[in-house]
């Protein structure tokens, strides 16, 4: 009776955690006007295969299904909400989509990563510009902020840029040595500098333009620390990098910098990259994205550009659990109990009146005694108490869990006017 690997169950706490996440997530993708959506869990092999090829089999669940049709389940959202912004040829432009749910890897399980978890993320699809960067990015920053997370920083680079820094040292505008070159700089943090340099000399590259590479990639501050320790006018799109801080700063966003080494999946982005981080934390990256505007095309869709981010929903709240800033449940819960078997009755009519009035209520139904049924009061705020003595002038117990305090109150007024009576009025 055990789950495959790499599986876990979600118990009410964290799937509590999850909920949190997404209610934020939420109410900020519709502040913005995001159109939320949840793209088919299930997709053809061949539509995932659009742009990674078919060694993202080896990363993903995939299968046969009953019409011997080579199908997969979903590894992230961009591939799904690609395809249906893709196929939609009289959508409004720019169309700005978002998602949350679960997603599906058969990779190595990790802390905070299962091979299934879950994902928040939001794209906005049309002709590319500086201004749909800064608004994927601004509700970034903001989400992170509602979430109360702290020491939060975004950092930003270009495709295009690392490249033409690539072309410069190596001389060369092979595009299978810029992508060999950009995985040595992906691999800057995980592996230690003499690992990647032996690994390298071995594929025949000359150390010193390695190292070169290695350096720049280290480079991070903001665009002026930038320009003072680096020749910026070597690079491509550093303008289009500053036209980009400069929309930020205007949307005061600030918990952003340069970093040249981030350069994020090699088979997705072709332009501006980021990802976000806590800087006090080895948990690695809580959310990425960028422009992938190469995915439209793949999609047959040569009008249309595409941005976008998608962050890790567990991550982010084993990062508030170190912060130590996971949210009480603040829906105030009420435990009605009773004290023998004659009071059972009206106190199931009364549980069910607070129901109906949208009062989360609990009541024991196995007909335990009293000091029994306590324990499903441990997580009410409030415990009512049917009791023959009381219930005989008309009224029943009012107790507080958190401080210990009871009194009376009248059964009358409270099937009345429960939310007043139990002072629920603000959630």
């Amino acid at each position: 009776m055990e789950l495959p690997r790499g599986m876990k169950d979600f118990e009410g706490a964290e799937n509590a955690n999850i909920e949190h996440v997404r209610y934020h997530f939420k109410q900020l993708s519709n502040l913005y006007g995001f159109s939320f959506m949840d793209p088919s869990p299930i997709e053809l092999l061949s539509t995932l295969e659009t742009k990674s090829g078919p060694g993202i089999r080896d990363e993903i669940y995939y299968f046969k299904d009953k019409g011997d049709r080579e199908v997969a389940l979903r590894f992230d959202f961009t591939m799904g909400l690609t395809r249906y912004a893709a196929s939609q040829k009289s959508m409004k432009l720019p169309a700005k989509l978002s998602s949350f749910g679960g997603v599906f890897r058969y990779d190595e399980p990790q802390k905070g990563r299962y091979r299934y978890f879950h994902q928040w993320d939001i794209e906005i699809y049309g002709k590319p510009s500086i201004e749909s960067e800064a608004e994927i990015i601004e509700l970034t920053s903001r989400l992170f902020d509602s979430l109360l997370l702290r020491e939060i920083t975004i950092d930003i680079n270009h495709r295009n840029l690392v490249e033409s820094y690539i072309n410069k040292i190596f001389n060369s505008n092979d595009p299978e040595l810029v992508a060999d070159i950009l995985r040595a700089v992906d691999k800057i943090a995980k592996k230690s500098k003499d690992e990647i340099l032996k690994e390298f000399q071995a594929k025949g590259y000359q150390t010193e333009k390695i190292e070169k590479i290695l350096e720049f990639s280290q480079i991070k501050g903001t665009i002026s620390e930038v320009e003072k320790i680096f020749d910026t006018t070597q690079l491509g799109s550093w303008n289009e990098l500053k036209q980009l801080f400069d929309s930020l700063e205007n949307r005061g966003v600030s918990n952003v910098r340069i970093n040249f080494g981030i350069v994020r999946g090699l088979d997705y982005y072709s332009g501006t990259v980021f990802e976000v981080f806590d800087k006090n934390s080895t948990l690695g990256a809580l959310a990425g994205g960028g422009r992938y505007d190469t995915l439209t095309k793949a999609f047959g869709r040569d009008d249309i550009g595409a941005t976008g981010v998608a962050g890790g929903v567990e991550r982010i709240i084993l990062t508030m659990q170190e912060q130590k800033i996971i949210p009480k449940i603040l829906q105030k819960r009420v435990a009605v109990l009773y004290i023998n078997e004659e009071m059972q009755k009206v106190a199931y009519s009364i549980a069910s009146l607070l129901r109906l009035n949208n009062i989360p209520t609990d009541i024991d139904l196995a007909g335990r005694n009293l000091k029994k049924q306590m324990d499903i009061a441990s997580n009410a705020q409030l415990s009512i108490i049917v009791g023959p003595d009381e219930l005989e002038e008309g009224n029943v117990v009012l107790k507080d869990m958190v401080n210990g305090t009871e009194g009376t109150i009248s059964l009358e007024k409270l099937t009345e006017d429960p939310k007043s009576i139990l002072n629920l009025e603000k959630p």
